[in-house]
């Protein structure tokens, strides 16, 4: 039976991950296109862009992993069971329990693989693709109003942040009791160094009811527990985030008392898309075994594509609403999953 487990999975892993292959290739056709906009700005050019496109691509996989999955284990059962393979398998007295269990094993590698570019691989390439096209264009990473920052009743604007642990352009706010302002202090450079921040070039005005006294000193050491990870957190896209940075960053939002639902939710479709690939997997057993089992090779595709498709959007939806209402973000997280699943086992009962 094992020389069947390795013979089914390979099927299975190899069908994913040449889904996986097309799907990726698409997406930087996509987004090398999308790129050629900020070619020729400072020194970004064709090779910057093609370089930052293949940096995102394991992003992207993480996303597709479970499209791919189905896709892949739709291609690679209907294959043997075009060819009757499969048909040989059943008549041998093998259950569809135990043919499932065999497609498990091939979920279970690409359940580890989606881990592991998830945990690791997308992270530092996100990281690594964002510096390189900062520097490249001759600008900071920041939005149109910065990045705000809250430590307790202390508000901090990083308007650019730079590759390294520096912040170009940075106010901070401090807030009475009464919610009016106390003082308000700006530095144009911010560099993090020995455990402090070390401000240059700093203007600080406090604000009282005889007036506002404004003072300017050269260079100042803030001690806080704001470190440079945090602020790049705070300026990172939630999908490049690992797990780890996320509940380091849903402790620090805590500790302030801010809201964590949306950092919540990005957490556990961290650990959500990995099941999903394995569910999307277990989804095209019944499909190939039922009703496809003699459909051809594009039309497998294209209901792997609509199953899929349709697990994007109801999990998309799933998320927004949980944050709307206030829902509890695992099971937001969880419920499309689940309701697949659901599906999936129904679907495998009604094989024969």
């Amino acid at each position: 039976m094992r020389i069947l487990d390795v013979w089914i999975a390979r099927h299975v892993v190899g069908g994913a991950l040449l889904a996986l292959a097309v799907l990726l290739s698409l997406s930087a056709v996509v987004g090398f296109v999308e790129e050629l906009d900020a070619v020729g700005r400072g020194r970004y050019g064709i090779g910057g862009a093609l370089e930052y496109v293949l940096l995102t691509m394991p992003r992207y996989a993480v996303v597709l992993f479970p499209l791919a999955s189905v896709i892949g284990a739709l291609i690679g059962l209907g294959t043997l069971a075009v060819s009757h393979e499969l048909a040989v398998v059943r008549a041998a007295g093998v259950s569809v329990v135990r043919t499932l269990g065999s497609v498990l094993s091939g979920a279970v590698v690409l359940m580890v693989v989606a881990v592991v570019v998830g945990e690791v691989v997308a992270p530092f390439c996100e990281r690594l693709a964002q510096s390189r096209r900062a520097v490249a264009l001759g600008e900071a990473q920041s939005e149109e109003t910065g990045y705000w920052i809250r430590e307790g009743r202390r508000f901090i604007n990083a308007v650019r942040v730079q590759p390294g642990d520096a912040v170009e352009e940075m106010y901070i706010y401090d807030i009475d009791p009464d919610g009016s302002l106390r003082t308000m202090t700006h530095t144009t450079r911010a560099q993090y160094r020995d455990g402090a921040w070390r401000f240059e070039s700093v203007r600080s005005s406090e604000i009282s009811a005889d007036g506002v006294v404004t003072r300017s000193i050269p260079d100042v050491v803030w001690e806080t527990r704001l470190r440079p990870d945090l602020v790049r957190l705070s300026s990172a896209r939630l999908e490049s985030l690992s797990g780890r940075a996320l509940m380091r960053y849903i402790d620090y939002l805590r500790e302030n008392r801010l809201d964590t639902a949306e950092y919540e939710l990005a957490l556990w479709m961290k650990v959500v898309y990995p099941l999903a690939t394995g569910v999307m997997i277990v989804l095209a057993v019944p499909l190939v075994l039922g009703r496809l089992g003699d459909s051809g090779i594009g039309q497998r595709i294209l209901v792997g594509c609509l199953i899929a498709v349709t697990f994007h959007v109801v999990n998309q939806v799933s998320g927004k609403m949980g944050i709307v209402y206030g829902l509890n973000p695992a099971l937001s997280a969880f419920a499309p999953t689940l309701l697949f699943l659901a599906v999936g086992v129904w679907l495998l009962r009604r094989v024969r």
